[in-house]
C-alpha cells in the first residue's frame, strides 16, 4: 500500500481488515490463535473485575457497609468473601492501585485460559488429525488445572474440581457447536 492511501483509510476500514486477518501475524497460526485469545480474553477478564468491583462498591454505598464484605448470598447465608485487598484504602491512590492490580491479575488469569485451550485444542487437532470432543475434554482439563492452581489458596480439592468443570463444560460446549 502506498503512503497515501494508509492515510485515507478510516477507522472502520482498520477494524474491518482485523477480521480477515486477526490482530495478530506472528508467522504461525498457533501463535496467532494464542495470542488474539490471550488479547481477548484478557480484555473480557479486565471488564469482569471493574464491574464486580464497581457492583461491591454500589452495594456498599447503599446498605452504608464499608467493610468490603460482599453482599449475603441468595438464601440468607452469609459468605465471607471480601473485595480485593486494598480497595477500602486511606487514599484514593491506594485504591486505585489495589484495583489495577486486581484487574490485571484477573486479566492475567482469563488471558491465560484462553491463550492455553486455544493452543492446546489446535495442537491436539494438528496431532491427531481431527477436533473432536475428546481434544477439547482433554484442553478443558489442562486449562482447569492450570486456573485451579493459580487461584489463591489453592487445595488438591479445588484443583480437581477445576479440572472436571473444565472438561465438562469445553466437551458439552464442542458437543453443542455440532448440534447447533
Amino acid at each position: 500500500m502506498s503512503s497515501s492511501n494508509l492515510e485515507t483509510r478510516s477507522l472502520l476500514d482498520e477494524l474491518g481488515s482485523f477480521e480477515k486477518g486477526g490482530f495478530f501475524d506472528l508467522g504461525h497460526p498457533l501463535l496467532n490463535r494464542i495470542a488474539e485469545s490471550f488479547v481477548k480474553a484478557a480484555g473480557i477478564g479486565a471488564i469482569q473485575a471493574v464491574s464486580r468491583e464497581a457492583y461491591f462498591v454500589t452495594v456498599e454505598r447503599a446498605s452504608g457497609d464499608t467493610g468490603g464484605i460482599a453482599p449475603p448470598e441468595v438464601g440468607g447465608a452469609k459468605k465471607n468473601r471480601s473485595r480485593s485487598p486494598g480497595l477500602g484504602g486511606e487514599t484514593n491512590r491506594n485504591s486505585v492501585e489495589a484495583l489495577v492490580m486486581s484487574t490485571g491479575k484477573e486479566s492475567l488469569q482469563w488471558g491465560i485460559a484462553a491463550g492455553m485451550y486455544s493452543g492446546l485444542t489446535y495442537g491436539l487437532k494438528e496431532a491427531r488429525g481431527v477436533h473432536d470432543w475428546k481434544n477439547s475434554a482433554l484442553a478443558g482439563a489442562i486449562t482447569g488445572a492450570a486456573l485451579g492452581l493459580t487461584s489463591e489458596d489453592h487445595s488438591h480439592e479445588q484443583v480437581v474440581q477445576c479440572v472436571i468443570t473444565g472438561a465438562a463444560i469445553s466437551t458439552a460446549a464442542n458437543l453443542l457447536a455440532r448440534i447447533f
